[in-house]
């Protein structure tokens, strides 16, 4: 049992420098090497044009965990695994990773073009460590996992990028190595192939060490059993508190200030999100909401022509701005008939919860005019607010629901 438990990757005070400048990094380069010949070490810090890509980050993994490694485009989370793969070598800094292991870290990496999938699957194998016994004993399953039978004899140069993705995932898992590291080429795949991969790294969890790059925190949280999060190449957040570390990275999407816009018909003063019988509570300049306890939008408005039948419309979006709830007033009996030219208005939505899953939202904002036979547009403006949802509930949809459960034999 001790032996499941081992340590499969080790990685201390690992940084890597880039040059800005193509000329002086190759001049950067050369010197190193002849310092290296000489058995002179390296120049430590940054020289000119240089930066850190990566930072002096520090974690472990035993065999049974995966890390869930995010951060915001650039961070270098892409860097950092390819150092684990072994594609570049760190400046400073130890990394240790015992046993076999499987990548799929870019689209299509790997791949000869020009070769068929079945010779791919013989090469990739190959650079895996494993035999050709080996891979004759899990060619009818890589194939069978990748959906690729009727074209495993065809040239990868002809598969899309959907079928490249299934065949890389299916080499690197089925041949069950002890670490696997995963970029966010999953994303690229269907839902219906994600979730399959997704099922049988559950399965591969058991005897493996995952390192999984994914900007879909249900995908993270999902099979995370540590976090390290990672902003400009630096070690932000290291945990098991995979909550914590989902609130930290979703603190960094967008503002609490919208793009207010006025036009000749009226104009959004405010608008604010808060639970009501809770003290506000602000994350990088966001409301951090409680979903299950009552919530109040206010929204204030000044009409500069007068306006019949308005209608205010709140419209929810999730952070890859995809609207997944909305309401409007249109049937409300004892909202206000009309907005006068020149005065301010205040508009009041409760709602006796917010069921969101953990996470980053947006609110927009729309009016518009609803009399007898006519409706027009007033104004639309979209992420008027944004604000962040604290909740232990995480899943792959927005909206979590809790229902009352029965059990009966």
């Amino acid at each position: 049992m001790a032996e499941e438990r081992e340590i499969l990757v080790k990685v201390e005070g690992v940084s890597k420098k880039f040059c800005k400048n193509l000329k002086r990094s190759l001049i950067y380069g050369g010197g190193d090497i002849l310092k290296g010949f000489v058995g002179k070490e390296k120049t430590k810090g940054l020289r000119k044009d240089e930066f850190w890509a990566i930072n002096n980050i520090n974690f472990e993994l035993r065999r049974g965990e995966c890390l869930g490694l995010i951060g915001h485009n650039g961070a270098g989370k892409s860097t950092l695994l390819k150092m684990l793969n072994g594609l570049i070598r760190p400046d400073e800094g130890k990394i240790e990773m015992r046993g076999k292991v499987g990548a799929l870290i870019e689209l299509g990496a790997g791949f000869s073009p020009i070769l068929t999938g079945r010779e791919n699957i013989y090469n990739n194998g190959a650079v895996l460590g494993f035999s050709k016994e080996e891979i004759d004993l899990k060619f009818d399953e890589i194939v069978a996992f990748a959906e690729l039978k009727d074209f495993i004899d065809t040239p990868v140069q002809n598969y899309s990028s959907g079928m490249k993705i299934r065949l890389g995932f299916a080499i690197a898992a089925q041949m069950e190595p002890d670490i696997l590291l995963i970029d966010e080429v999953l994303a690229v795949g269907d839902m219906g192939f994600v979730l399959k991969c997704f099922n049988h790294m559950d399965k591969l969890l058991r005897k493996s060490a995952i390192i999984l790059v994914s900007h879909s925190m249900p995908q993270v949280v999902r099979m995370a059993t540590d976090l390290l999060v990672i902003e400009k190449g630096k070690q932000q957040f290291y945990s098991k508190e995979i909550g914590d570390g989902v609130n930290l990275y979703y603190s960094k999407f967008g503002s609490d200030i919208g793009n207010f816009e006025t036009n000749d018909k009226a104009e959004l003063i405010q608008v604010e999100i808060k639970n009501i019988h809770k003290e506000v509570v602000k994350i990088n300049g966001k409301v951090l909401l409680d979903p299950y306890q009552p919530v109040e939008v206010k929204v204030i408005i000044n009409a500069k022509i007068n306006i019949d039948n308005p209608a205010i419309y709140l419209i929810f979006y999730d952070k890859e701005q995809r609207s997944f709830a909305e309401v409007n007033n249109y049937s409300e009996s004892d909202c206000i008939e009309s907005l006068e030219k020149g005065k301010n208005y205040e508009f009041l939505a409760t709602f006796d919860s917010l069921q969101f899953s953990r996470g980053a939202y947006s609110l927009s904002i729309a009016l518009g005019e609803n009399s007898p036979g006519k409706r027009e547009a007033i104004f639309r403006i979209q992420s008027a607010l944004f604000f962040q949802v604290d909740n232990h509930h995480h899943g792959w949809a927005p909206i979590q629901f809790l229902p009352k459960w029965e059990v009966r034999s």
